[in-house]
């Protein structure tokens, strides 16, 4: 049920998205993503089930009182059943489009076996220079990680 109401919503128009999660959500939001790279230099990414353009970066909300470090590899673990450990935080953005900023941290897997969920129907690396039809902004935050 939860899947088939996720591939709804990836149908419906963007302009939807925003509105629908400025009715439902704070006022401001807070999320935190992953940026993990291979040993290429190859950037992996989620195919996510709800979104538009389904590939995207490893990403989620804070839930009320969670440190953004844990969130991320909570995030992490409930979309791929995987350990994810952090390198460092990269940067904080404050997206343009609506009240909402990202922490961003670099990160390495460090155990576990890939298993789909509702959110995220598989995962895999991509060269920097050859990325799918994704989130424009989530593109040039992996170039401008890559050049680091």
């Amino acid at each position: 049920m939860i899947k088939t109401l996720l591939r709804i919503w990836r149908i419906l128009p963007t302009w939807i998205h925003f509105l629908a999660a400025k009715l439902v959500r704070s006022k401001f939001r807070a999320a935190v993503a992953a940026l993990i790279f291979d040993e290429q230099g190859r950037i992996l990414l989620f195919k996510h089930t709800y979104r538009k353009w389904q590939w995207g970066i490893p990403a989620g909300s804070l839930e009320y009182h969670e440190q953004p470090a844990d969130a991320i590899i909570r995030e992490f673990r409930e979309e791929t059943n995987m350990q994810i450990e952090i390198q460092k935080l990269l940067t904080t953005l404050s997206a343009k489009e609506d009240h909402h900023i990202t922490i961003v941290y670099l990160c390495k897997i460090v155990s576990g076996e890939f298993k789909e969920s509702n959110e995220v129907s598989e995962m895999k690396y991509f060269d920097v220079n050859d990325l799918p039809k994704m989130l424009f902004a989530e593109k040039e935050l992996i170039k401008w990680a890559a050049n680091l």
